[in-house]
């Protein structure tokens, strides 16, 4: 039974691994959960999984759960059986999640809470010699060199769960031979075998609606994707594209692969997942239906792969796949992606910590849409790169960035 914890328990990644656990009980024991504010779900989810860690991020939502789970220890409320542990203990603020994401008993970590708030449990779990299954694709955007370098001088394994991150995982993983350690593995010694990484883009809510009309956008019609039940900051990635572009540059570090052999394509039904394509010629793709479990019980049993409650694909049925290129003109953010890909250094960290504040403030109203690249091109063009950066020139310019981009949206 493999031991693990996840952080960002109560958000859409979180809830779905549980229902992976819920699936395979004689599987998984879950040893810790980290969320943000939400009391009650993490309450829900500790009377359930009786973890021996948990944390909020928020001391004052922590103190609440403390007296709570005081009260229905009292109570028993959730009476345990013999061996397990009788109560939980919870923390709170960054110790907390510290905490969580290096405790001794957790064999893997489950990373999904997403931005920058992931980026030092992250570190510190990959330097705690824990595999990690993650969905963070801001952290490899912000420091993938250090994650990389970290992961592979710890013999850990990272497995993604982002679908398409998980799809090229999969594809060049045929190749494997044996278990990876640190991902970029898969690999080395074949980036010549590799024509091109391909991202498929279901293109969001807006594909087909003209450029003109994107500056009257609402969160609301935003928020509507079209495939995928996401959480928020996503899905609005998601119709910017944003998503696709911060994709790109993960991919970079993740696959140990040049800009120049990443592309992006528009494939409506979402049922590929992403593409590679080798230099004869060949192209490997992965499909399935658009279920996060798939992906999530995959990074938490590779190599092995378990059966899953997930409706499956009806391959009787006819079916047509579409693909076409990307409007970079409509969607902005790409460029922008590509753009701080290669000038590298502290860049790609600016773009996705501005991306968080700018979605905010739109999903707020505080913004139009189009605003969205508008500002993130002001906040690229103000900042001075360091290059070769360290842990603590990324978290400067992490902090550089959300202040000068929550100034511009004031000026505004």
């Amino acid at each position: 039974m493999k031991h693990i914890a996840i952080l960002g328990s109560t958000g859409s990644i979180g809830r779905n691994a549980l229902s992976v656990v819920d699936t395979h009980a004689d599987e998984f024991k879950v040893v810790g959960l980290a969320a943000n504010r939400d009391v009650d779900t993490l309450e829900q989810q500790i009377r359930q999984y009786r973890p021996t860690l948990a944390t909020l991020t928020d001391p004052g939502a922590a103190a609440r759960l403390r007296e709570r789970l005081r009260n229905l220890n009292a109570e028993g409320v959730y009476p345990c059986k013999a061996g397990e542990n009788t109560s939980t203990e919870v923390l709170s603020g960054a110790e907390g999640l510290q905490a969580v994401a290096t405790m001794p008993e957790a064999e893997q970590i489950l990373e999904g809470m997403g931005g920058s708030a992931g980026l030092l449990p992250t570190l510190s779990a990959i330097n705690a010699g824990k595999d990690i299954a993650f969905v963070n694709k801001e952290v490899m955007v912000m420091c993938g060199k250090l994650v990389m370098d970290a992961a592979r001088a710890n013999g850990v394994n990272l497995i993604p769960i982002d679908g398409e991150m998980s799809a090229i995982f999969q594809c060049l993983a045929q190749r494997a031979t044996t278990p990876l350690c640190g991902v970029n593995t898969l690999t080395q010694g074949r980036q010549a075998d590799i024509h091109r990484l391909l991202l498929t883009a279901s293109g969001g809510p807006f594909l087909d609606v003209p450029k003109e009309t994107l500056y009257t956008v609402t969160p609301q019609k935003a928020l509507r994707h079209p495939n995928w039940k996401m959480g928020q900051k996503i899905t609005i990635d998601s119709a910017t594209m944003m998503n696709k572009g911060l994709e790109v540059i993960e991919a970079k570090w993740l696959f140990d692969i040049e800009l120049s052999k990443i592309d992006i394509v528009i494939h409506r039904e979402s049922i590929i997942h992403s593409m590679v394509e080798w230099t004869d010629g060949s192209t490997l793709a992965q499909l399935g239906p658009t279920d996060m479990r798939i992906m999530i019980q995959y990074a938490l049993t590779y190599p092995r792969r378990l059966r899953t409650p997930v409706p499956r694909l009806d391959w009787q049925k006819a079916r047509t796949l579409h693909f076409e290129p990307v409007d970079i003109e409509k969607f902005p953010c790409i460029s922008l992606a590509y753009t701080a890909a290669e000038v590298g250094g502290t860049l790609p960290v600016v773009l996705s910590s501005a991306d968080e504040v700018v979605v905010n403030a739109f999903l707020d109203n505080a913004i139009g849409f189009m605003d969205i690249p508008a500002i993130l091109q002001r906040v690229l063009d103000k900042h001075v790169v360091s290059f070769n950066p360290a842990l603590e020139d990324i978290l400067e310019a992490d902090r550089w960035a959300k202040s000068t981009t929550r100034a511009i949206i004031k000026e505004n």
